[in-house]
């Protein structure tokens, strides 16, 4: 009798462990419904002059290396420590002055960007201004700077062929 008794208490309090877990567990992972700028809808505010807060939370080399134009480079990548956050807070006022929308940049617009937008809405932005760059710099590179190198190639070739024309 006495095992069964100390048997059900295990049982009783393993199963309100597993209870408490899970119930903690769902509730972080459906806490934040995050937005998204797609690619192309980025690159077309950019085209048109619209105003928009690019904030990027690439490490600095990669920064250095890509990034999209105009973006502020914050260098908090992982965002994961307070100095990370630090870092954002270091450019948090061009955020925090403007009311345009802000999209969210890391390497590959997943852990990082989240944990941005998590912690611009902890200090007071709105959700509904807040966009995570579906992709990420990684998606930009490959696919947005292809147009770029074609656009500077034809302006070069149209520059010698003008030029080999007056020598003739």
């Amino acid at each position: 009798m006495k095992q069964k008794n100390i048997l059900r208490i295990v049982f009783a309090i393993l199963t309100l462990m597993a209870v408490l877990l899970n119930g903690c567990k769902a509730s972080d992972d459906t806490s934040v419904d995050y937005q998204y700028y797609s690619q192309d809808q980025l690159k077309t505010t950019i085209e048109n002059g619209s105003s928009v807060v690019i904030l990027d939370v690439q490490v600095e080399e990669d920064f250095d290396a890509h990034h999209i134009d105009g973006a502020i480079a914050t260098y908090a990548f992982p965002v994961k420590s307070d100095e990370d956050k630090a870092k954002i807070d270091a450019q948090f006022h061009l955020v925090e002055e403007s009311d345009s929308d802000i999209v969210i940049v890391c390497p590959k617009g997943r852990v990082g960007a989240e944990r941005t937008y998590i912690y611009l809405l902890e200090k007071g932005i709105a959700a509904e201004r807040m966009f995570i760059l579906e992709g990420g710099q990684d998606d930009w590179t490959s696919e947005m700077n292809d147009t770029v190198d074609t656009e500077e190639t034809n302006s070069e070739d149209d520059i010698e062929e003008t030029e080999s024309s007056d020598d003739t």
